[in-house]
C-alpha cells in the first residue's frame, strides 16, 4: 500500500517518490464544497498506481468531511463520473 500524506496547510495529498512527489492538489470553494484540481505524478513514476492513490485516498477524505465533490481535474473527474 502506498503512504499518502494529507497536507491540509497545503490543501493536497502527497506521495513521496524520492526524489520528487506525486500531488493532488485541491481547493475548498466553501465550507461544504471541495474542487480537486490538479494531479500530477512524475513521468518516471507514472504507471505505478499513484494518481490513483491520491484520487482514492482525497475522495474518501473529502466524503468524511461531507464535502460535496467536484473535479476539475480530468484524472479525478474519471472517478466520479457513473460507470456503465
Amino acid at each position: 500500500m502506498l503512504a499518502v500524506i494529507h497536507q491540509p496547510q497545503s490543501n493536497r495529498f502527497v506521495i513521496e517518490t524520492s526524489p520528487d512527489q506525486a500531488v493532488l492538489d485541491y481547493v475548498i470553494t466553501n465550507p461544504k464544497q471541495i474542487d480537486f484540481n490538479h494531479t500530477y505524478v512524475p513521468f518516471r513514476q507514472r504507471g505505478k498506481g499513484y494518481a490513483e492513490a491520491l484520487v482514492e485516498a482525497g475522495l474518501n477524505w473529502a466524503k468524511e468531511q461531507d464535502f460535496e465533490i467536484q473535479a476539475s481535474c480530468w484524472y479525478v473527474k474519471k472517478f466520479l463520473e457513473p460507470q456503465d
